[in-house]
């Protein structure tokens, strides 16, 4: 697939996205648009400098990108955890050249975000959830970030053979995507992100919700 196709393809990955955040009438504030350009931020940082590449030789990396697409769901919402992550780690890819993977990335992390923020307002109700009990609520908020996180382990090797097969041209075996499930790597991955994440919201939800620098819807 030619450079400029790749381009196309990306912009129609966005725009999809885009579609995604008009159809579950997610609302953009100017203070939510904010907090998902720092979490954006936050998330390049933290792929560009906490990264160990090529993990076993496994082609993935230890990285804390994730971190805060699952920390943007828990404390705003699905589309809008989706989006900072998608944003700040297809650029990360975008500045390395590399806008075949940027299209995967933006979709992966997306994924991530919608199934975090999901579980996080839908099913638990994360913001209303009663505090008082220590250990339960550590429990929800752990599940919370888990949920999208543990889906990545599995839609990750299997975007990336289809990345790999239509978008580089390149042979590859429907048998790579069970080795690299089975190679631990982005499990270990998502369990290092769901602790920072997990960590970083019971730190943050209540300082930003006194200082009133949450949505209110």
């Amino acid at each position: 697939m030619s450079t400029s196709t790749m381009w196309l393809l990306l912009f129609v990955v966005v725009a999809l996205a885009l579609l995604v955040a008009a159809l579950t009438k997610t609302k953009f504030t100017v203070q939510k648009i904010s907090i998902i350009g720092v979490m954006a931020a936050l998330s390049l940082v933290a792929y560009e400098f906490f990264r160990i590449p090529n993990v076993f030789g496994s082609g993935s990396s230890f990285h804390l990108g994730n971190t805060f697409t699952a920390l943007t769901a828990m404390l705003l919402d699905g589309v809008s955890g989706g989006l900072a992550g998608a944003i700040g780690l297809a650029l990360a890819d975008i500045l390395a050249g590399d806008p075949g993977y940027a299209i995967t990335t933006f979709i992966l992390k997306f994924i991530i975000g919608l199934v975090c923020g999901f579980v996080a307002h839908k099913v638990i109700h994360l913001k209303d959830y009663p505090t008082a009990n220590r250990g339960k609520y550590l429990l929800v908020v752990t599940a919370s970030a888990f949920s999208g996180l543990l889906v990545n382990v599995f839609t990750d090797p299997f975007i990336g053979y289809f990345r790999n097969r239509f978008i580089f041209g390149q042979p590859a075996e429907i048998a790579s995507v069970f080795t690299k499930i089975a190679s631990g790597v982005t499990l270990i991955n998502s369990l290092l992100s769901t602790v920072c994440a997990v960590i970083l919201y019971l730190a943050l939800r209540p300082a930003l919700g006194k200082a009133h620098l949450l949505p209110k819807d």
